[in-house]
């Protein structure tokens, strides 16, 4: 699905990213860990084009797309849920959905119905402002939002922060329909290990921006934890 291969990142003088590979294959689900600081927001970020490629290769679905614009990738089937939900909380629920559907490759004005079999909240309350939304509900419209476009891949940068218990189990359920029933691959960027384990299938753990260690979920020890993971 998306292979990365010796990529390089730098804020300012500062090195980010050094040579990291990584390899993500069609149906995965993996958990992408690490400490506050070491390059989890800047690989996705990097992935989706917001940041430069410095060096090195980023290839999808055997296509390099390390040059190309991030509305680009968008078209060519990533969907993206970034940090902090970045919501428009001045249009309605439903404008803010509809500003995924002009990179649909179908060219399709519906907002897919499924969404809102995902989410009837969203459904409910699409009228109303972004910004009169709770916490959870913004982050189930951001969600909605990067599925408008029917993503082969979905990207979600740590989707459980600041939100409600109750609407934490929820999204986490709706990542694993995403990936089991509607064979989206996820990369999951979270720090919270019980998340990361009820959801994904697979993790990586970066450090000082290196891709120290990868396996099954099933492989995340104890030694790795403390060692990685334990602040």
């Amino acid at each position: 699905m998306i292979k990365i291969s010796k990529l390089n990142q730098f804020y300012g003088q500062s090195h980010t990213l050094w040579d990291l590979d990584l390899d993500v294959l069609d149906g995965d689900c993996i958990a992408v860990m690490g400490r506050n600081g070491v390059g989890k927001t800047t690989l996705v970020e990097t992935i989706m084009g917001l940041l430069p490629v410095k060096s090195g290769e980023i290839n999808f679905q055997g296509k390099d797309i390390s040059k190309m614009a991030s509305d680009k990738r968008a078209s060519i089937g990533i969907g993206y849920v970034p940090q902090g939900r970045r919501i428009f909380p001045l249009l309605t629920v439903e404008e803010n959905l509809r500003i995924g559907l002009p990179a649909r490759k179908d060219k399709s004005k519906k907002i897919p119905e499924f969404i809102y079999e995902l989410f009837p909240v969203l459904k409910d309350m699409l009228e109303r402002k972004g910004g009169d939304l709770s916490g959870g509900q913004q982050q189930q419209l951001a969600i909605g939002r990067a599925l408008v476009i029917n993503p082969k891949l979905l990207i979600l940068d740590e989707p459980t922060e600041g939100i409600q218990p109750n609407i934490i189990l929820e999204i986490c359920e709706i990542i694993k329909r995403l990936n089991t029933e509607h064979g989206m691959t996820v990369i999951l960027v979270e720090q919270k290990l019980p998340i990361a384990r009820r959801v994904a299938d697979k993790f990586v753990i970066l450090d000082r921006g290196v891709n120290v260690h990868s396996g099954t979920m099933n492989e995340l020890n104890n030694d790795l934890i403390k060692k990685y993971l334990i602040v």
